[in-house]
């Protein structure tokens, strides 16, 4: 009797959920490469979840390099490009996300708020003021300048959120006099090449928080486990 299997398995048996898991990774690495946006990719992360069959995880893949069903109907993981960076797992191509002009250098709330957020370039001197008011400064998506980024925050009876993606080395040297500035650093490590963001600046009854959060869209179900 034979024991070879077939190159492919048939469409219509039933997928397994390391099968799934192959297929998200996949998805992940498209997303850090730029082949995939994040709207793409929530479509796809949600079918992938739901698929119960080859036949129904087979298409998330086929536009992608590798992608391609392999014997036992293992995706083929496509090798790692030249930004491709170890370490936290976040998959985040860093070299391709640090140079450039900053998009702005400046945030202010007076009894009002502010937001920077999605994708936008961080310059090498960030200053953000927030008085009687509040502010959000997101980097989850964002380019930075340099490799070293320095955020001066001012928080007067108001509050600043800051949230960076893992892998990202945060350095706080601010200040808070009845304030604070709070960060809950997490044990995912530094990736390599990652940029620094130093965060400085005064708290003055109010507060600072870093939070590291995965992207949108990287944070649930299952592939949280994973980040």
């Amino acid at each position: 009797m034979s024991d070879e299997r077939p190159e492919k398995p048939l469409p219509e048996l039933r997928a397994s959920d390391a099968d799934r898991e192959r297929v998200v990774e996949r998805l992940r690495d498209a997303v850090a490469e730029g082949r995939l946006d994040m709207e793409e990719f929530e479509e796809r992360l949600d079918a992938a979840y739901r698929s119960r069959t080859y036949g129904e995880l087979e298409p998330l893949t086929r536009d992608l390099p590798g992608g391609t069903g392999a014997p036992g109907g293992r995706p083929v993981a496509a090798p790692a490009g030249p930004g491709a960076v170890p370490g936290s797992g976040s998959g985040t191509a860093w070299p391709a996300r640090i140079g450039g002009t900053g998009s702005s250098s400046t945030a202010v709330a007076v009894m009002s708020g502010f937001q920077r957020k999605g994708r936008w370039t961080v310059p090498a001197r960030f200053h953000a003021v927030a008085f009687w008011g509040g502010g959000e400064i997101d980097l989850r998506e964002a380019n930075f300048a340099e490799r070293e980024v320095v955020i001066t925050c001012v928080a007067v009876m108001g509050g600043i959120q800051i949230t960076v993606p893992p892998g990202v080395e945060v350095d706080v040297r601010g200040v808070g006099v009845m304030g604070a500035f709070d960060h809950r650093p997490t044990s995912a490590g530094t990736d390599p090449g990652a940029p620094r963001v130093v965060v400085t600046g005064l708290a003055f009854w109010g507060g600072v928080e870093i939070k590291v959060k995965p992207p949108k869209g990287l944070g649930g179900g299952r592939l949280r486990k994973e980040l």
